[in-house]
């Protein structure tokens, strides 16, 4: 059964699924789609071309679905699409897209965003996703599935953080993480791979030590990245996990891939 506090506001256009929950003095703007078992809870502000999947709960001031900040937005149609299960607590910000980078914010399934988070306009993340306190992606950034940023992290415009990545708190991420590599600094380096992670997600220890020997030789000092990039997709062919890395180290991208520090 939907529960509807008398003090909310709701949109008489929204959509509201079955069983959801709007609590008191919470605001639900016309074009906004709640799925099933939603639950707002007091003082949350969900506005814009905003849709919500099923059983996400959203804890008070929370800002959901209001206009990016960014000069360039000038009132286009821009989406910010949320999964089903996540967990969005206090404070927490998240913008629709923008013209330039394709009109949509996309969040996935199973994540949790802990107080403060900002989540800026055309960020796509992935499922099961982590953000803990405060931490903030600018715009246009890929956060690509289990990933973890710690508590004060800041993520530049357009970087790509890698699956199965950490990035440590207070660390400010200027560049790209390969997948299941950990990230920690002021100006973030690559510290090594997340091997406790990969262990806590069930990672076998051969794709673990697979992917260890592939790292020492792509951040290795003798001969250029491009070089040893090419050595590991040879002696790693047929190597999911290693296989993905060099993709990800491979693709286009507005910045620099982060390394260690004997690396920069």
């Amino acid at each position: 059964m939907t529960k509807i506090h008398k003090t909310a506001i709701v949109g008489s256009d929204a959509v509201i699924g079955q069983d959801t929950e709007i609590g008191p003095y919470s605001v639900i703007g016309p074009n906004v789609v709640l799925g099933d078992r939603v639950r707002i809870h007091s003082h949350v502000v969900v506005d814009g071309q905003t849709e919500i999947g099923s059983n996400t709960e959203i804890f008070p001031f929370a800002s959901i679905g209001h206009i990016p900040q960014d000069k360039k937005y000038h009132g286009e149609n821009s989406k910010l699409i949320i999964g089903n299960d996540t967990v969005i607590r206090e404070h927490v910000t998240m913008n629709p897209g923008t013209e330039g980078g394709g009109l949509c914010t996309r969040i996935g399934s199973h994540g949790l965003f802990m107080v403060g988070c900002h989540v800026a306009h055309d960020c796509q993340i992935g499922d099961h996703v982590i953000l803990a306190n405060n931490a903030t992606l600018a715009g246009h950034c890929v956060i690509e599935e289990f990933v973890i940023l710690g508590g004060l992290c800041a993520v530049h415009q357009f970087v790509r953080v890698g699956a199965y990545a950490f990035i440590g708190g207070m660390s400010g991420v200027e560049n790209d993480v390969i997948p299941y590599g950990i990230a920690l600094g002021n100006r973030a380096n690559l510290s090594g791979l997340n091997i406790i992670g990969l262990k806590r997600q069930g990672f076998d220890r051969e794709k673990i030590h697979d992917l260890r020997k592939a790292y020492r030789l792509l951040f290795a000092t003798e001969g250029t990245l491009k070089e040893r990039l090419e050595d590991v997709e040879k002696m790693f062919s047929g190597h999911d996990c290693v296989e993905r890395v060099v993709s990800f180290i491979r693709t286009k991208t507005e910045r620099s891939l982060c390394v260690p520090r004997n690396n920069a």
